[in-house]
């Protein structure tokens, strides 16, 4: 009997398709923004390397624009698994109970890609991609998107300029902190939500980088853009730890050497992106593009010090010196 059971799975393995037995191992990459922004791009370029390095044995599905989740939800779906990948800006961890990526929101901290990259390069960044393992995540990686402009319906010059304002922001305690150090009212809205919102009035301006501002329109809903430079928008390239961990070894080796390339290409393309859109938002005629005199741009620091001064103590003092050391930041 024994004999004719084997048998019989014999002739079935034979008569199933090559390649029938393993089906490809599936990874669903989620994300908020357009495919055009640097962050679509690299999550594309992603897909590209991890299909040809696996030959085929993994398939990545990128679904942009919020097809799957809103950034309100797309955590909690990485945790139980309806996805396995992420790439959420920096800002989404402190909600998540690690408060020390709110660093990356202090505004001014950074003055260029070579401060910043000395943080999310190097050991600061390494420790801080540790510590989402308690989160049931592993961090891949650090993509840049890039540094932020202010886009509102008057002027922004001066920190006056946004007393009463409705200022939509990420959920961070530290963004609120920012806004409010000038007199604005930050409001918390989901990325896919800022469009409408700023059409029809709910809020009055907004934070971005040139590329999400110009790919989302929203220079066609805000009559002024301020070159501000005042605050870095990232991501962390997340995996569900578990998925992660369960994977063949030689599989999860093609696609930590997929991710190398990839984060190379995303953050060689961020700066690129952002110089093209605020090109295209000036060439538009939609907002009116206003630069900054440095004594402007010393006002809005001294400003909003406020928020390192408020959040020190929550994102940790020890993790802010130690920034403050590689960047040259004084408060």
């Amino acid at each position: 009997m024994f004999k004719k059971i084997l048998a019989a799975v014999v002739t079935l393995a034979l008569a199933l398709p090559l390649g029938a037995q393993a089906a490809p191992i599936i990874i669903k990459f989620s994300h908020v923004v357009a495919n055009d922004t640097p962050k679509g791009q690299a999550a594309n370029y992603f897909k590209k390397l991890a299909e040809e390095r696996t030959k085929g044995r993994v398939k990545v599905e990128v679904y942009p624009n919020s097809q799957l989740f809103k950034d309100k939800e797309e955590m909690e779906a990485l945790q139980m698994g309806s996805v396995q990948m992420l790439a959420p800006s920096l800002a989404k961890f402190g909600p998540l109970g690690i408060k020390e990526f709110e660093l990356f929101d202090l505004p001014f901290i950074f003055d260029d890609y070579a401060e910043l990259h000395k943080v999310t390069q190097g050991p600061v960044g390494a420790k801080l991609l540790k510590k989402l393992e308690t989160k049931g995540l592993i961090g891949l990686a650090y993509w840049d998107n890039g540094f932020k402009v202010m886009s509102a319906n008057k002027p922004l010059r001066v920190p006056g300029d946004f007393r009463g304002l409705k200022m939509r922001i990420q959920s961070s305690k530290v963004l609120d902190s920012e806004m409010r150090s000038v007199g604005a009212m930050p409001q918390v809205l989901a990325f896919s939500e800022v469009y409408q919102a700023l059409q029809t009035g709910v809020v009055d301006g907004t934070e971005n980088p040139p590329s999400n501002l110009y790919t989302q329109k929203m220079h066609e809903v805000q009559k002024y853009v301020t070159l501000s430079n005042h605050g870095y928008l990232g991501y962390a390239v997340l995996v569900n730890k578990k998925f992660w961990m369960g994977l063949p070894a030689d599989i999860r080796a093609a696609l930590e050497s997929s991710m190398k390339d990839a984060t190379v290409f995303a953050n060689s393309v961020a700066k690129k992106d952002n110089d093209q859109a605020m090109a295209a938002v000036k060439k538009s005629g939609r907002s009116q593009i206003i630069t900054l005199t440095p004594q402007e741009k010393a006002a809005w620091k001294k400003a909003m010090d406020k928020a390192h001064k408020e959040n020190i103590g929550r994102i940790g003092a020890a993790t802010v010196q130690e920034v403050y050391k590689e960047t040259g930041y004084k408060p």
